[in-house]
Parts: C-alpha cells; structure tokens; sequence
C-alpha cells in the first residue's frame, strides 16, 4: 500500500510515518514545509519526502493523490491563540487549501483519512460527546475562537456529501487533545503558539508561572500519540468497507482531567524528574483571565469527552496510555531536548547532583 501525507512532519505525521515504516511494509509519501522532526527517517527506502506547501505544489500533491491509496491531509492550524490573531489565514489553510485536496480524492477514486478535531463538538451539552448524534454547539461569530471548530465543521460535511454524491471514499476522525514528544516546538512555545502542555513546558523551563485561564476547571481528555497512531493504523489496516463514511472519535475517556489538574500534575512529575534544571526556580501557577490571555473574542468550553464505542466496534481501537503516563513521557521527551540544547558550561551548571 503507498500512503501520502500532507504535513508529514508535523506532530500526527512523524509519529504515523515512523508506525507504518517500522510496522508494515507500505511506503510513505510525505510533504512539508521542513523535516526536522523526519531525519532518522529520511534515507529510508520506503519514504519518499518532498519539501513544499500544499498551496503552492498542487501539481506534485494530485500527481501523488493519483498514485497513492490513500491520502492523510494534516496541514492545519491548530493553536487557540491563532483562531484570534489571524482567523482568515485559519480559514484558507484549514478550509480552502484542504478542500482542494478532498477534491483531488474525488476525481481519482482514493481513500480519504480526514483529520476533524474534538473542537468541532464545541460548547456541545452532552456528557460525552457521540460522532453522529451529539449536536455542534458553537458561540457568537465576534467570538473568533470558534473560526478553526466551524472551518473543519464544513468540510466535514462537504466531504460527507461528496460520499453520498460522489462516491468518496472517506473516513474522519476527531483527535481529542493528543499529547506526546514532539508535540510543538519550544519556540513555538515562545511565540504563544503551542498547545496547552508545551506551553506549560516552556513556561517551567524559562521560569515562568503556568498561566491557568479561568481557574482552569475547564476538562479536557489527554490522550497518547502511541494510541491516537494506533486509532489510524487501525482505519489503513481495516478489512472490509464498515468504516468507509465513518466518523471516529480517537481520545482517551478515562484521562478526563481539568487543565488546573493537568498544571499539577506536570509540575508534581517535573519536580522529582532527574534531569530537572536545578537553577531554576520551582513552577508554580498563576491565574488569568481568558481576556487577558487570548484576548476579548475567546471562548471556552467546560468539557471535551469522548464517546469511543463506535471504534471499539468498527476497529476493535481501545486507549492504553493513562494520564500520567502520557505527560510523563512527554515531559521526559522535552527535558532531554532541552538538556541536548545546552552548551557543555550550561548543562554542568543545570546538572543535576
């Protein structure tokens, strides 16, 4: 089998093309704008990386849909505070550019592995969240928060209708809150672009407080890249067409923790890490306001949980990692990183005795 994916070397990307390059027999085919995270990978014979941007390379990402069996577009914006800085570039990205790429699958017959988002069920009042019953509940349109869960909500439902109409073959499935090594780049961190545990990370290691939105009892089930990769490795491996125009949800009910209790944790798992930078002052929390943090046209919603049975039964798919574990191995990964930038005088002056 010969897999494309677009955004390869991003977080989903990496991790599944290093899952089916070590687990199967199937070549990749991948592009992204760089290949950092791609490196031990790179002179594998069964992947094939081109450097590029989906907006611009459209002609070498039909040729590859066209040669391909099935097709993972990944390339998104993914982070809250760019859903308010910049929501138009959310739109062409997420929206626009995708829809070009369902398309490509429509005219050449392949299978489409669409990557939708918890987001998408917003401010939805049902105590887990069911991929083809529970309702999409999103705020007011000021609230531009919401331009990032709507964008994957059209396409989605554009491509349920080209599956009714067309033909497409396609399978979604909604991430909730993947976490794990290379989750963002600490710069990103930096420029206030990361997701909720980077940012966290960043914050520790420059000794800043944990910044906590709102009290932070907003809930959220923290899920490890190793299950969500399995959940995808399930729907490339899957016999039969039960899955086909199937939406999953792949996140981890059991980790439903709030984002204070996730500050707690990380910093509780930091403190007694031993490769935990002694000449740092000790993490500690601080509380803000979301208008003070992501600005005036932010909203959040007080629950995200997910509803698995339908993978269960279709993909025979189950979570492993629990909570812990998953930010454990996440810290570790980021603690080593961090180490490894250190010069030499740095990293005996950080060492821990």
């Amino acid at each position: 089998m010969k897999i494309l994916i677009l955004g390869v070397n991003g977080f989903i990307g990496h991790h599944l093309t290093k899952k089916i390059l070590d687990a199967t027999n199937w070549e990749v085919y991948g592009m992204d704008l760089s290949a950092d995270r791609l490196k031990p990978m790179l002179d594998h014979k069964r992947f094939h990386f081109a450097e590029g941007d989906i907006s611009v390379n459209r002609e070498w990402i039909e040729f590859h849909v066209k040669k391909c069996d099935a097709v993972l577009p990944l390339v998104a914006i993914a982070t809250p505070k760019l859903y308010i800085k910049d929501p138009l570039r959310v739109f062409e990205l997420d929206f626009e550019e995708n829809l070009k790429v369902v398309r490509y699958c429509v005219n050449h017959k392949k299978h489409l592995i669409f990557p939708s988002t918890s987001e998408i069920y917003g401010m939805c009042p049902d105590e887990e969240f069911d991929e083809d019953k529970s309702n999409l509940v999103v705020g007011p349109i000021r609230n531009q928060r919401w331009i990032y869960s709507v964008s994957k909500q059209l396409l989605d439902r554009v491509i349920w209708g080209y599956g009714q109409k067309a033909g497409l073959r396609f399978t979604t499935f909604r991430p909730f809150n993947w976490i794990g090594p290379g989750l963002d780049s600490l710069n990103a961190a930096k420029e206030g672009s990361s997701r909720v545990l980077t940012q966290f990370m960043w914050n520790i290691l420059t000794g800043k407080p944990l910044h906590i939105v709102n009290g932070g009892a907003q809930r959220r089930c923290f899920t490890y890249i190793s299950d969500g990769v399995d959940g995808l490795m399930a729907i490339l491996s899957h016999k039969g067409d039960d899955h086909i125009g199937e939406i999953f949800n792949f996140g981890n009910p059991v980790s439903d923790i709030s984002v204070r209790e996730l500050a707690e944790t990380l910093m509780r798992l930091y403190n007694a890490h031993p490769l935990r930078p002694k000449n740092l002052p000790a993490p500690r929390i601080e509380d803000v306001s979301e208008e003070n943090y992501y600005g005036k046209d932010y909203q959040d919603m007080a629950r995200r949980k997910p509803a698995i049975a339908k993978a269960r039964r279709i993909l025979g798919w189950q979570p492993k990692v629990g909570f812990e574990d998953a930010v454990s191995l996440t810290l570790d990964y980021y603690l080593k990183l961090y180490h490894e930038s250190l010069s030499e005088t740095e990293l005996e002056d950080n060492a821990e005795l």
